[in-house]
């Protein structure tokens, strides 16, 4: 029996509209923004609006969304729930999550904003794995897992584990993952001062470009920001895509105009190719820089420092421009701890964190009043004697300070936080040997410690090496923008 033309195209037109129905159907989409954190200085500007234009974007193109703003980590963890239970196989995942994010292992965490981070270990017990919230994403089904993380920010918890790499970590993934961070691999950026990022800026303004598939609407992003951040901010892509996707639903993979080309990316950059296989495409980390071989690391017990040297360092801030007492006490976090110390004098492990949080803000006659408290009752505690030192360098303690380092490294030889902090007390003093010894002992074991390689240019660039004190110090301001500033808060330009 023949089927009359006018009811085969009605037919054909209905089942067109049911696969695209479906596909609309089958795009799931958890979008975060966490921007009042505790334990920052102030909220966040971006994450907020950046998470509600991306949501409505994505509405717009046929993504199911849910939307959370200043999500607590049981209200993660219940969004995180909720994606899953609602992904069929086949289906489309999408997160977006713009606020902080750290890497520990290897891995990085999205961080809620009620985390208590005090030791790397806190950072696996409150922060979410990327790694494994795809991996569960898989496992339920989904064909195409997109994660676009806006989380390579400066966060206010490094200072309380020094030894931990600044920015995000790359990703394993499973196939079939498309993953994009706002910013290299290790590297952190500063918000740009308005209400929304240029991460997201140009992600929106690619998605909307017809006939796009999903890996060229990234890249395009990555070519938007690295010319309009004149190379400051690159972001990182990684892709297993083993089909088509395009975010405007009813795109097909049609040749489109190249991207203008971008400006040369840093050294670490790796231009990301979308692989036709399904096999993992992975960008490798940047190389660290450049290492010249150099003597082991100096004894423990250093020489106790003479005199000052010619030209004295800076002088710290004056007491008026650190935070008052009674500005710090409406802290929630000192409000908390404080709290706990009412409750039981000589809870040590209080007194400790107390003492990283006042520091933190610039408190560093309360931190060091916390840290002396600390070390009475634990007088082993190493972390303490490594924070009492920083803490004392920064205000120009300087003997003291460097019997601090020399006994946190007489409890736990190679240390690398304390050989960044008495690096530090020699770079001050004027001992710059003893300086880029310490700071050569810290980048060994850890090649991406920022603040070990600003200052190990600043040394050697005292110390007449010019050209090598240059790498440095430009090696240090690409991984981190603001290391300069921060230097120059400890007295040190």
């Amino acid at each position: 029996m023949k089927i009359p033309l006018a009811l085969l195209v009605t037919l054909i037109f209905s089942v067109a509209s049911t696969v695209s129905s479906l596909a609309a159907g089958d795009r799931y989409a958890l979008v975060i923004g966490n921007a009042k954190y505790p334990d920052a200085e102030a909220p966040l500007k971006e994450p907020i609006n950046d998470a509600r234009d991306v949501a409505e974007e994505l509405k717009r193109d046929g993504f199911n969304v849910e939307v959370g703003e200043n999500l607590t980590g049981e209200a993660m963890r219940r969004a995180f729930e909720r994606l899953y239970g609602k992904i069929k196989p086949g289906s489309v995942a999408l997160i977006f999550f713009s606020g902080f994010g750290v890497q520990s292992s290897r891995q990085s965490f999205m961080i809620p904003v009620d985390a208590q981070i005090w030791t790397e270990a806190d950072v696996r017990r409150d922060g979410f794995s990327l790694e494994t919230v795809l991996g569960e994403i898989n496992s339920r089904g989904a064909g195409v897992k997109i994660a676009l993380i806006d989380a390579s920010r400066r966060n206010p918890f490094e200072r309380r584990f020094r030894s931990f790499s600044a920015g995000l970590a790359p990703v394993i993934a499973p196939n079939g993952t498309l993953v994009m961070y706002s910013a290299a691999l290790s590297s952190v950026i500063s918000d740009n001062g308005t209400d929304r990022s240029l991460f997201v800026r140009e992600l929106l303004k690619e998605i909307r470009t017809p006939d796009l598939m999903a890996e060229e609407t990234l890249n395009r992003t990555r070519v938007g920001v690295t010319r309009a951040s004149r190379s400051e901010q690159v972001p990182w892509i990684s892709s297993s895509l083993a089909e088509d996707f395009s975010f405007i639903p009813g795109s097909g993979p049609k040749t489109a105009s190249p991207p203008p080309p971008a400006p040369a990316p840093p050294v670490e950059q790796a231009t990301v190719v979308p692989p036709p296989p399904p096999k993992q495409v992975e960008i490798p980390p940047p190389p660290p820089p450049k290492q010249v071989e150099v003597p082991p690391p100096p004894p423990p017990k250093q020489v106790e420092i003479p005199a000052p040297p010619p030209s004295p360092p800076p002088p710290a801030k004056p007491a008026e421009s650190s935070p008052t007492v009674l500005a710090l006490a409406d802290d929630p976090t000192i409000k908390s701890l404080t709290a706990k110390l009412n409750d039981n004098p000589d809870d040590a492990a209080a007194l400790y964190r107390r003492g990283q949080v006042y520091a933190s803000k610039g408190a560093y006659d309360l931190a060091i009043k916390d840290f002396n408290n600390s070390l009475r009752l634990n007088p082993k505690d190493v972390e303490a004697y490594n924070n009492r030192c920083w803490a004392r360098t920064v205000i120009g303690d300087l003997q003291a300070a460097l019997k601090d380092c020399n006994e946190a490294l007489r409890l736990r030889p190679n240390f690398v936080d304390a050989l960044d902090s008495r690096g530090l007390v020699n770079l001050k003093s004027g001992q710059t040997k003893n300086a880029i010894a310490d700071f050569d002992a810290a980048l060994k074991i850890n090649p991406r410690l920022t603040s070990s390689l600003y200052g190990r240019g600043l040394a050697r660039k005292r110390n007449g090496s010019i050209a090598e004190g240059d790498l440095d110090i430009a090696n240090a301001k690409a991984m981190d923008p603001n290391i300069a500033k921060e230097f120059a808060d400890y007295g040190v330009q």
